[in-house]
């Protein structure tokens, strides 16, 4: 599985593009002089892009904080109603095994899908893995300085879970977990600000993503994906936060949201 990566900001893009050219210590300053009038100019392009798209408009969403309370209030009523659905999934689950006692075609298929559950994330797995997490700095948009951060320096951006996640992947993930919620075919994450949106619960940093595999890849794929360096750079330069850990048993959870699908085929 994997996952899209947002579209990152220009600010995003320009800060992890150039950030080599910063000066960071006495010895450098010859590169930064060559590399001023190239950000000069990047700079410029980026400005007359960012205003003919805005074409007179705010291009920073103000509504943000409406849309979490909206979220927020949206989450209590998607928690009753996943209480209701787990109690009818419970009675026809009842319904459908004592059918299976007594009708030899519902049995049969009752087995081929309870074959397929551990594939498709419906039952734990324990086993070695890593666990990464990531995490806001402490620093304010506001410090002063020449280098000073913005705000979107300063958080941790769907792109940077994304980028985590899709490392994990690659590197032999058998399971993954976000915040403790399982990840399967039809997992989206989504970022609302600060915060995370998966399954329809919502989250705040530190965001701690757990895969179980071996751990020796995915550690090699962490550190060779592009998206994940980008953020460890970030880590040094503003003060975000990145662990990673290796898990000698960790469990991940079996998925017990909504399975509805418009359309599957089973791997051959």
């Amino acid at each position: 599985m994997e996952y899209t990566t947002g579209a990152p900001s220009w600010r995003l893009v320009l800060r992890r593009a150039l950030r080599g050219l910063r000066p960071r210590t006495g010895g450098a300053r010859t590169r930064w002089t060559v590399g001023v009038p190239l950000i000069a100019l990047v700079a410029g392009l980026l400005f007359t892009t960012s205003a003919r798209t805005a074409d007179g408009t705010q291009l920073r969403d103000d509504r943000r904080p409406q849309l979490a309370q909206l979220i927020a209030d949206k989450q209590v009523r998607l928690d009753a109603r996943e209480k209701t659905a787990a109690k009818l999934r419970a009675e026809v689950d009842q319904d459908t095994a004592r059918l299976a006692e007594v009708d030899q075609p519902v049995k049969e298929a009752r087995e081929r899908a309870d074959a397929l559950r551990a594939q498709a994330g419906f039952t734990a797995l324990h086993g070695p893995g890593v666990t990464v997490i990531l995490n806001d700095s402490s620093r304010r948009g506001a410090d002063l300085g020449p280098n000073a951060p913005d705000n979107d320096d300063l958080v941790v951006h769907q792109g940077d879970v994304q980028a985590v996640v899709n490392a994990l992947w690659a590197g032999g993930a058998e399971a993954m977990s976000i915040m403790d919620v399982r990840v399967v075919s039809t997992s989206a994450v989504r970022c609302v600000g600060n915060t995370l949106l998966l399954h329809g619960q919502v989250f705040s940093p530190p965001f701690k993503i757990t895969a179980i595999g071996e751990p020796t890849a995915m550690h090699r794929a962490l550190e060779s994906a592009e998206g994940v360096q980008q953020f460890r750079d970030a880590v040094a330069d503003f003060g975000l936060g990145y662990t990673e850990t290796v898990e000698r048993n960790v469990t991940v959870r079996a998925y017990d949201g909504s399975s509805d699908l418009r359309s599957a085929r089973v791997a051959e």
